[in-house]
């Protein structure tokens, strides 16, 4: 079963972010926890975290369903140990909001190398800035999301996705949110338009990373063209991917059961496309 929904808002409260996902027909959502363009934000209150749990369990959303989203200003591979050191605070903060309101899955950006340092280097800093707030948590699953290669942004690559799960050593805490947009944008090139290519790409993730990893995923459309390394969100069906991309995705049965969630520009467009993307299922 498909679980499909959108990044939804928190205005007046993390506790509205239920009812703004049932009424655009989601069955799934994702959210922030806090500003996610401050550092600091007031602590999430006992009756926040209380009116989330009763509108989650009211308007049918199962926690492994909800994919929250970390700040974008957190780098855990930041080569500078201060900021890095304020990255990885922040984060874990994140992680702790997550357990206040019973999310099992964080959503974050692995991170910039930003010219400090090799590549490398930064992917096995990403990695050890995971263990570090894996040891002072528990249960969450952090979920890196695959990115553009945009700038100096690393995890835009299988092989570098997967170089930052092995170093980690709780895998069992470990996933990986699949961005249509970015994977088309990669300098890798990962197709999903034809469906040989489409199958081509999700055997090399398999091969790669492992679809056991497979936590989510942000459905979007792409407004550059294939290893542009820019990531810009179109509608669906109407960038350079298409339509027949999703549909591959919505048949595919290695996508059901996870949160697969729209970015795309337009919020009034939300319900629309969730009801395209069902409608895009083959019936058996």
């Amino acid at each position: 079963m498909k679980y499909i929904g959108a990044h939804v808002s928190i205005k007046g409260g993390v506790e509205n972010a239920p009812e703004n996902a049932f009424k655009i027909g989601a069955k799934a959502f994702a959210m922030f926890l806090k500003n996610q363009r401050r550092w600091n934000a007031p602590p999430i209150s006992e009756i926040q975290a209380e009116n989330f749990t009763i509108n989650c369990e009211k308007y049918g959303f199962h926690p492994d369903h909800i994919l929250a989203h970390d700040s974008y200003l957190i780098n855990l591979g930041h080569p500078d140990d201060q900021n890095l050191e304020q990255s990885r605070e922040a984060f874990l903060d994140e992680i702790k909001r997550c357990e206040i309101l019973g999310i099992t899955r964080l959503n974050f950006h692995p991170g910039s190398h930003l010219n400090g340092f090799p590549v490398q280097a930064c992917l096995g800093r990403i990695a050890e800035s995971i263990n570090r707030t894996h040891a002072k948590t528990r249960r969450v699953m952090t979920v890196i999301e695959n990115t553009s290669g945009q700038g100096t942004n690393v995890g835009y690559s299988f092989e570098q996705l997967s170089y930052i799960i092995d170093h980690v050593e709780d895998q069992s805490r470990m996933g990986i949110c699949l961005d249509t947009c970015h994977l088309f944008g990669s300098p890798e090139g990962y197709d999903i338009r034809e469906w040989v290519e489409y199958e081509k790409t999700m055997k090399q993730f398999e091969s790669i990373i492992g679809i056991r990893f497979l936590a989510g995923a942000h459905l979007n459309d792409s407004k550059k063209k294939l290893r542009s390394r820019v990531d810009r969100h179109a509608s669906l069906g109407k960038g350079e991917i298409g339509t027949i991309g999703f549909q591959h995705i919505m048949n595919d049965k290695r996508f059901d059961h996870i949160p697969l969630i729209l970015e795309t520009p337009d919020p009034d467009e939300w319900k629309k496309e969730i009801q395209f993307l069902y409608s895009l299922q083959k019936r058996e």
